[in-house]
């Protein structure tokens, strides 16, 4: 019984999850697979111990898509930024200050819910989508933000750690507090993060391999946040981490879609549970303490005001 009861005390803040994504409405590449189902999704959430998620936005129009949908649950908050891979967004729009002006207006207007800047950063992978120099060119505006809505930051690197760690200390003096969501470095590469003074978020693509899995037992506990970036990253059988995985939840392919399963290869913030059970497992630290720990910092950079 008192299993139980440690268990239900305690509590997750999903710091990144995509909940805008057309899979959540039932398509896949365009197509309708099954019925829209998001409201089974944030119910299996509210059960297994979520008590806020943030939905992360990408650009001007994701940025309303999740304000709107934060403003259907007093458990809900968003994003406001643009993603590096969508950064040619500032150029097409024809006037690239006038898209800054509409990201940062969204933000003043409604603070309530748009609670970080971002998803902003650096994706060296995707250079189809976004060249370096145009990426870099409008992270470095995007941070200007800062100073001006006075809210952190959610960040995004991918492979692009020089130039990232570069930028952030250029610009650190009008920074905001803020973290690098779905971290898959190395422990250099965390250190850099730590210098500048940000938290780290860990979520299932940071713990694909044995070098990962030892990159995240250097990060000190009152740094880590833990996400899923739903509806992708999550922890595959192939994963390092997978074989840490205590808590499993049933799964159905997306064409035998059942209300009370997860669909199968598509993420769900629930599924947060596995990453702290990886993280205790790997740094050896209990989980209630590793969870409530976590949890602080996350209120602590993300919902000050409440503590």
């Amino acid at each position: 019984m008192n299993g139980t009861r440690m268990i239900n005390l305690r509590k997750f803040i999903d710091i990144g999850a995509n909940l805008t994504d057309p899979m959540y409405q039932g398509i896949y590449h365009g197509s309708q697979k099954h019925q829209p189902d998001l409201n089974h999704v944030l119910e299996r959430s509210w059960n297994n111990n979520l008590s806020k998620i943030i939905i992360t936005a990408s650009n001007v129009e994701e940025s309303k898509k999740a304000l709107a949908l934060a403003r259907t649950d007093d458990r809900l908050f968003s994003t406001v930024g643009c993603h590096p891979t969508r950064c040619g967004e500032f150029e097409e729009s024809g006037d690239p200050e006038a898209y800054l002006e509409s990201l940062c207006d969204l933000a003043s207007n409604n603070k309530d819910k748009i609670i970080a800047i971002g998803e902003m950063g650096l994706d060296y992978d995707r250079l189809q989508f976004c060249s370096k120099d145009v990426q870099k060119k409008y992270f470095e505006m995007q941070l200007s933000m800062c100073s001006t809505l006075k809210l952190p930051m959610f960040l995004h690197c991918r492979n692009a750690s020089e130039d990232f760690v570069r930028i952030l200390r250029k610009h650190k003096d009008k920074l905001t507090a803020g973290v690098v969501h779905s971290f898959d470095g190395n422990p250099e590469d965390a250190n850099n993060i730590l210098q500048l003074g940000l938290y780290i978020g860990i979520n299932g693509c940071s713990l694909k391999t044995e070098e990962n899995l030892f990159a995240v037992t250097t990060i000190p506990s009152d740094r880590l946040m833990i996400e899923t970036d739903c509806p992708w990253c999550e922890i595959r059988p192939t994963h390092a981490a997978a074989k840490h995985v205590i808590t499993h939840f049933p799964t159905v392919k997306k064409e035998k879609w059942q209300a009370d399963r997860m669909v199968k290869g598509r993420n769900e913030p629930c599924t947060i549970v596995q990453i702290l059970e990886i993280l205790a497992r790997v740094r050896d630290e209990e989980e209630e303490y590793l969870c409530n720990q976590i949890y602080k910092n996350t209120m602590k950079l993300f919902f000050p005001y409440e503590l």
